[in-house]
């Protein structure tokens, strides 16, 4: 009988859900609005100055308008590139770093007898990053650059050892339900954080307050909500862990890399898992590339306004949450594989409607948005849970670290596949179907994974419903 089925949980379910709600504004808040926002106005500030001190003759014209400055110089470290690809980049350089982190993290979590302090760390960095991107003014992007990275580390990091969580506070017949309540809370957390950074944001001037301190300021509560929420998480969940092997101090880090090679090695012994995890990467690039190129697609194809596109993000966020709960509820009758299925259905049904949404017409942008918002958080919340039960016992937080770095690591192919397909024909109508590809993908190689054989193989227990 393991742990989470002795154990009276729910006041470390909870604490788990918190952390879900205290690191969703990172996503939601710096990444996905803010931070694009402001990062490529900084830097082309920087390119303005460029221009006055270096006398760059070919943007002297652009001087004084930041759409056109986005595509003088900026450099660092020697290299140059146009202050308008800094965002591209950054965010580029942040999914290396963590690609690079994130498996050690979850080698030395499994390794130590207290998973919970290492996650209170790479919050405390995040959201210690976060905050501190409040002192990113003027022309200094590169601290903010810095400072993103930093996030970054610390949003991933915790993410391995959060995610490697479950395991311990629910059975393999409650993961599912448990997973996605969490995923349902944290885009309820992200979504009222940033309701409330949008009403600070777009009534900045009768507060007497500038564009650039009004960002800076969301990044600063962004990084305080992650810190403060971060506390009762730490409070409730276990204490304890019992790792496979036991190891402390700096012997811990030295385990850690050893026991990343041997997971490495041993995972070719689980193709079945492998073979989810692949079919996962697939249909989240999808999932993932569709929540980032949204707002472009309405902007750049649609022609809406920046309004309709803030209130846009605001019903998929809250919708999320509903989603979450009903793709739970769903799992409980036709088991996680099964829902997952119907899902992908759905999100094509989504992209197929997204196509024929006319320019200027909001109530039919606003539909695709009701249609994303609730296969968003499910889906995802639900490979998560899945993936829980394919997982050799003790390996929790590496096999989690190979599931977020994969992500991050394929992460690059659903943009690139929208920018080509928009380049090649000049119409985000064909960029955004041709991301079907990857839900249509992601469907076939789910179904064919026999996922009740999977669980077995990795020793454990299958649910009653798959």
């Amino acid at each position: 009988m393991t742990l989470a089925e002795t154990r009276d949980s729910k006041r470390e379910r909870w604490g788990w859900y918190f952390y879900d709600w205290a690191n969703s504004p990172f996503y939601s808040s710096v990444t996905t609005v803010f931070g694009a926002l402001y990062m490529s106005s900084v830097a082309a500030a920087d390119a303005k100055q460029n221009i006055t001190l270096n006398g760059d003759r070919a943007c002297l014209n652009a001087a004084g308008a930041d759409d056109k400055l986005n595509h003088c110089d900026v450099s660092l470290f020697g290299l140059h590139f146009p202050a308008g690809s800094l965002w591209g980049y950054l965010l580029s350089v942040a999914t290396v770093v963590q690609v690079l982190v994130l498996p050690i993290a979850g080698a030395v979590a499994d390794r130590s007898r207290n998973k919970r302090k290492i996650l209170g760390w790479f919050a405390v960095l995040g959201a210690a990053a976060s905050a501190l991107m409040f002192f990113m003014a003027g022309s200094d992007w590169q601290l903010g650059a810095a400072l993103f990275v930093l996030a970054n580390i610390g949003y991933g990091g915790s993410l391995v050892v959060y995610y490697s969580f479950l395991v311990d506070i629910a059975t393999p017949d409650e993961r599912d339900d448990v997973s996605a309540k969490g995923w349902a809370f944290g885009y309820l957390g992200g979504g009222l954080a940033l309701a409330l950074q949008l009403a600070f944001y777009l009534s900045r001037e009768s507060l007497g307050i500038d564009t650039g301190l009004a960002v800076r300021i969301c990044f600063l509560t962004s990084g305080i909500w992650w810190a403060v929420f971060t506390v009762p998480t730490l409070r409730r969940l276990p204490r304890v862990h019992v790792p496979t092997a036991t190891a402390r101090g700096v012997s811990v880090l030295r385990a850690g890399f050893g026991e990343l090679r041997q997971t490495l090695g041993e995972a070719k012994a689980y193709p079945l898992t492998l073979a989810f995890l692949g079919s996962y990467l697939l249909f989240a690039d999808g999932i993932n590339t569709v929540v980032t190129v949204s707002a472009q697609y309405g902007k750049d194809e649609l022609r809406f306004s920046d309004e309709v596109l803030i209130i846009t993000v605001l019903v998929i966020q809250f919708l999320a949450y509903a989603g979450g709960v009903l793709h739970g509820l769903l799992a409980r009758r036709l088991g996680a594989k099964r829902t997952i299925l119907v899902s992908l259905v759905l999100w094509v049904v989504v992209l197929g409607g997204a196509y024929f949404v006319q320019p200027k017409q909001p109530l039919q942008f606003f539909a695709v948005a009701i249609g994303i918002g609730l296969v968003l958080g499910g889906t995802n919340a639900l490979a998560r849970s899945l993936f829980s039960q394919m997982i050799p016992a003790g390996k929790d937080a590496q096999y989690y670290s190979l599931y977020v770095v994969g992500e991050k690591g394929t992460s690059w192919l659903g943009p690139l596949v929208f920018a080509g397909v928009g380049q090649a024909t000049g119409s985000f109508r064909l960029a955004i179907v041709a991301l079907v590809v990857f839900f249509v993908l992601g469907f076939v190689f789910v179904a064919l994974v026999p996922v009740r054989r999977a669980i077995a193989a990795a020793g454990n227990r299958p649910p009653e419903v798959l």
